[in-house]
């Protein structure tokens, strides 16, 4: 996708200008993919831009940091409020956040350690993961041939830059053979998380009982947080041929249908284009600020 660039991208408490904002080319992250993220989305209201959950996403920030032995110079309360700074200096009303943690310039090698913390934010315009298209009319998934990384090989809790090689492999494979998602399994054979889920989403299906949504490692469980009662659990495949929708949950107001899960189309059929609900609206009473102006 594209990136349409903005005006500033912070680095290490320095607004620089977007062009500028550069490392050096045998910078350690560069080369073992040893770093933490974010992707965080911010929305027009009526008040002004506003980031969706933007404390809670920094949490989750230096959570993973912990786990990648991370140490930035910068309180979470900081980084918080650089992010809002970045965003009101892009003024755009809605936008695609990235705060990054990553080594610094100097040291080469396996070993992270002695090298310093960095970290950078940036925002741009991005419309949705998998465009107006897919909002309207479902989008195409396969399971997966790559399995999702475990615990036991990279650890899935902390959001690391470099573990993401997994999601793209994934990726491609999909669109190679004509899909337009992946779904990852585990070495078990359950459900993991689909490549949406590095923007915030969730894989759920609709069934005469009620909703189940599938667990998955880097994404907010905003569905259950919010009080819709969905069941999180591990599943297998079997579900998914007799579900009446299956639907993908991203931040806030992004929800779309499957219209096909490996080639099985759902019982409703969605050729008439799928359902647009609200996930998280302003008013809700277990999270009645989840926009930060």
């Amino acid at each position: 996708m594209p990136i349409t660039p903005t005006k500033k991208i912070w680095m290490n408490g320095t607004l620089v200008d977007w062009d500028d904002a550069t490392i050096h080319i045998l910078n350690p992250t560069l080369h073992y993919g040893w770093g933490v993220f974010e992707g965080i989305r911010a929305y027009g209201t009526s008040q002004g831009t506003a980031v969706f959950r933007l404390t809670d996403h920094i949490a989750r920030l230096f959570r993973s940091a912990k786990v990648y032995f991370l140490e930035p110079d910068f309180t979470e309360a900081e980084i918080v409020a650089a992010t809002k700074e970045v965003v009101r200096i892009a003024e755009v009303e809605s936008c695609y956040v990235r705060p990054i943690m990553y080594l610094g310039y100097g040291e080469m090698g396996l070993n992270p350690l002695p090298s310093h913390t960095e970290v950078a934010i940036a925002c741009w315009p991005w419309g949705l993961y998998l465009g107006p298209e897919a909002m309207a009319n479902g989008c195409r998934a396969m399971t997966s041939s790559w399995q999702h990384i475990n615990q036991n090989s990279i650890a899935p809790q902390g959001k690391g830059t470099g573990q993401y090689v997994n999601s793209s492999l994934s990726k491609v494979a999909a669109l190679k053979a004509g899909y337009d998602e992946a779904v990852l399994l585990s070495p078990a054979g359950n459900v993991v998380q689909g490549n949406w889920t590095a923007a915030g989403g969730q894989l759920c299906l609709q069934t005469g009982t009620g909703r189940e949504c599938w667990p998955y490692s880097n994404a907010f469980q905003a569905g259950q947080q919010v009080g819709f009662g969905d069941v999180q659990r591990q599943h297998h495949l079997g579900g998914r041929g007799t579900a009446e929708a299956v639907e993908l949950l991203e931040q806030r107001q992004h929800q779309r249908e499957l219209a096909v899960a490996d080639d099985r189309n759902g019982d409703r059929g969605l050729e008439g284009g799928g359902r647009w609900h609200g996930l998280i609206s302003l008013g809700n009473s277990r999270f009645p600020h989840p926009l930060s102006p």
